[in-house]
């Protein structure tokens, strides 16, 4: 009598995974931090604001654009100024091929405003006159996401590093102890994974790590230009 065919043990895979990280002087990043200051500032001011920012840059131009409601005035233009500043843009010249300009400056670039109010319509469907359980948002999404035990903070170990290794490449320029670095810096990090024959995921070695950096002219750069309120002789 035959015998019923047996299923085949999975066989074990190598297999290389990456992530990437950029740093607060990142184009994306940049616009993360604008629009997390003018929600900040309006929750401040008025905890029951209701606030969609979305925000763009290019060259020596920051714009803000959305629907906001809230009963606190914002100086937008003051609030753009103070993120580009604290990240350490202060400096552009109009010239690809320069080498002073870091590509955005907190004092010079063109701040734009294009914020009104919360459409009346998307108010009465989501919040006005309803009760706090039935308050719906005012657009959706969906995401997902999964823990892991690679590390202590539960992340992808890729993902983990490579963000460290840019939190370290801003340390180090705010610090002053690398003090020809510019804000704008990206990681990524790719590591080799051995998946086992029971489907379990083991890091074996990294096999790539990339720093990407936005920096001053080797050789040439002084500290008195790069770092604010530096007054020694170099």
């Amino acid at each position: 009598m035959a015998q019923p065919a047996q299923k085949k043990a999975k066989t074990e895979r190598v297999f290389l995974f990456s992530s990437e990280s950029v740093n607060e002087g990142h184009p994306d990043k940049i616009c993360d931090q604008v629009s997390d200051a003018v929600l900040d500032a309006c929750l401040v001011g008025d905890p029951k604001s209701k606030v969609a920012c979305e925000t763009a840059t290019k060259d020596n131009m920051v714009m803000v654009a959305g629907e906001i409601t809230t009963q606190t005035k914002i100086d937008y233009e003051k609030v753009v100024r103070g993120v580009v500043a604290k990240i350490g843009f202060d400096s552009f010249v109009d010239d690809l091929s320069s080498v002073d300009s870091k590509g955005l400056s907190d004092k010079t670039c063109e701040v734009l405003v294009r914020i009104n109010k919360q459409s009346p319509d998307i108010a009465g469907g989501v919040h006005v006159g309803k009760e706090d359980l039935d308050v719906g948002a005012g657009d959706q999404g969906i995401m997902f996401g999964y823990a892991t035990d690679e590390t202590e903070d539960c992340m992808p170990l890729t993902h983990s590093v490579a963000t460290k290794l840019g939190k370290t490449l801003t340390d180090v320029r705010k610090s002053g102890e690398l003090w020809w670095l510019r804000p704008d810096g990206k990681t990524q990090v790719t590591i080799e994974y051995l998946q086992k024959a029971d489907g379990s995921v083991e890091p074996q070695k990294f096999h790539t790590v990339v720093i990407s950096t936005q920096h001053a002219e080797p050789s040439k750069a002084k500290r008195t230009k790069e770092c604010a309120g530096y007054t020694a002789l170099r």
